[in-house]
């Protein structure tokens, strides 16, 4: 049985409590950048709608999509298009417009007049931050994704309405009747005619220009014409580079950045994009993808995290190093030869510069003989070199941070003395703990020593594989391992003790 009481008349009103909450939770939320893409699907994932989606979730920044036509192609082709009815672009239009007004609208395949004409109502019905239009009518490998009869509509309808279009050479051609271009001063005059028409910015994108020896795009915003260039990338992994600067220029824009801006930082991030993904393979064809994430080629190279590698654990030091007369790459491929089954990389008195080029150089020697990289406290340098992950103390950042910024692949160590923290360092999404130091080291003054049984008492409290750290060598590491606890998986040496006989 269930027993009611009137609610005294002093409580406050609980309707306003109510209300008060809502305003309070939203005053609190945050608005995220929307960039709403109108284009085709590619069933490859290389260009259109899928490279669109891509493009925003590496620039941080939400999309939502309306798709124009349905295509069968791959890395060969182009085999067939299918082009979404009018009504049903237009219904999906008033959807997305009327319940989640993005920032910024980018288009890219318009496959019919129609289609053009539903959006440029759509548009005037629900304005929006920004258009971007990216006049997709010959793909980069050649194929037809738009006949000639929505030029027209193209150039009395859509560009007026756009803030920046971004045609590559045969589209601009193409908006100009067939003019061709052939120079970077064509594509100057070319540039200028097309903002003629309408729209406040253009740029066009000059990959395909045969006299140039370096990738030109030329960008003109109605008083001055800026030229971007940039090193050729020899690949064949290109298809949908047009798609995702586009993109890049609308999520850019869609955070606020103003539109000069917004297409530097789209020109770096397609470079990069296509200089990370030159050597990968997907499909048999001419022309293959990029990988917009930047992590394809990272995972086909790196293995899962195994508590194994922790058997013997190098770790460098600069004045080692120094004192020695060695370089960080010698010490390591020395340390490897010696018998290390994991490196750290922990060099305090090294240029950040000077460090990230070692750490590339020792990465390459690691993954030729499958051994680990990771590097001491510089998250920076550990995402800048593709290094398998990061050991931090406990006066770095918290392993939960580190973790959001490396991705669920790196591999994080933390170094703990107590089992209250080696119980954070499990909560915070460590793959291991390093425990100690055991004894007085060298390479660490003031540091406090916690000895075997400190070891033994952080070992039998942790869920994570525990490695040694802190003096250990070879006078001394039986003892360590003789302590009799599962989880104890390796011992941290100075590289010292591994390449002795070697130097």
């Amino acid at each position: 049985m269930a027993y009611f009481y009137p609610l005294p008349s002093s409580l406050p009103n609980l309707r306003f409590l109510h209300l008060k909450a809502m305003q309070d939770d939203k005053v609190s939320k945050v608005r995220v950048p929307h960039v709403l893409t109108v284009a085709g699907s590619d069933s490859g994932a290389g260009a259109g709608i899928q490279a669109d989606l891509k493009a925003c979730a590496a620039r941080g920044v939400y999309c939502s999509t309306v798709i124009t036509a349905v295509t069968a192609q791959n890395t060969v082709g182009v085999q067939g298009v299918n082009i979404v009815p009018e009504d049903f672009v237009a219904e999906q239009l008033r959807s997305i417009l009327s319940d989640m007004p993005p920032n910024v609208v980018k288009t890219g395949m318009l496959p019919s007049t129609g289609i053009v004409k539903t959006l440029c109502q759509s548009l005037k019905e629900f304005p929006v931050q920004a258009l971007v239009v990216d006049p997709v009518m010959v793909s980069t490998s050649g194929h037809t994704l738009a006949g000639p009869s929505i030029l027209d509509s193209f150039r009395e309808e859509l560009l007026p309405m756009a803030d920046i279009v971004t045609p590559n050479l045969k589209e601009t051609s193409a908006l100009l009747g067939g003019v061709p271009l052939e120079t970077i001063s064509d594509m100057r005059s070319a540039a200028k005619a097309i903002h003629d028409i309408g729209p406040r910015n253009v740029l066009v994108k000059g990959g395909d220009l045969p006299a140039s020896l370096d990738a030109v795009d030329v960008f003109y915003d109605g008083n001055d014409f800026y030229e971007f260039r940039s090193s050729r990338i020899m690949t064949p992994n290109t298809h949908g580079t047009g798609c995702t600067l586009a993109t890049t220029v609308a999520a850019e824009l869609a955070k606020g950045s103003q539109m000069l801006s917004a297409v530097k930082v789209a020109k770096r991030y397609v470079e990069a994009a296509l200089s990370y993904s030159k050597n990968i393979v997907i499909g048999g064809g001419r022309q293959g993808p990029m990988d917009h994430l930047l992590k394809l080629k990272s995972n086909v190279q790196r293995r899962p995290f195994d508590p194994c590698d922790l058997f013997l654990y190098a770790v460098t030091d600069s004045r080692m190093n120094k004192k020695w007369g060695r370089s960080i790459v010698d010490a390591v491929k020395a340390a490897i030869e010696g018998g290390a089954s994991t490196i750290q990389l922990r060099e305090k008195e090294v240029e950040t510069s000077d460090f990230l080029e070692a750490a590339k150089a020792c990465l390459k020697i690691c993954r030729v003989h499958g051994v680990p990289l990771l590097i001491n406290d510089r998250i920076d340098v550990a995402l800048a070199s593709d290094a398998d992950g990061v050991h931090i103390g406990q006066s770095d950042m918290p392993a939960h941070f580190a973790r959001a910024l490396l991705g669920p692949e790196k591999i994080i160590g933390v170094s703990c003395k107590t089992p209250e923290q080696a119980q954070q360092a499990w909560i915070d999404g460590a793959d291991y703990i390093g425990s100690g130091g055991v004894y007085p080291t060298n390479t660490k003054e003031n540091n406090k020593t916690i000895g075997l049984d400190g070891l033994k008492t952080v070992c039998l409290s942790s869920k994570l594989p525990v490695v040694a750290i802190g003096g250990i060598g070879m006078s001394n590491a039986q003892a360590v391992m003789e302590l009799g606890v599962p989880n104890l998986k390796g011992l941290l040496l100075c590289l010292l003790c591994l390449i002795g006989n070697v130097y």
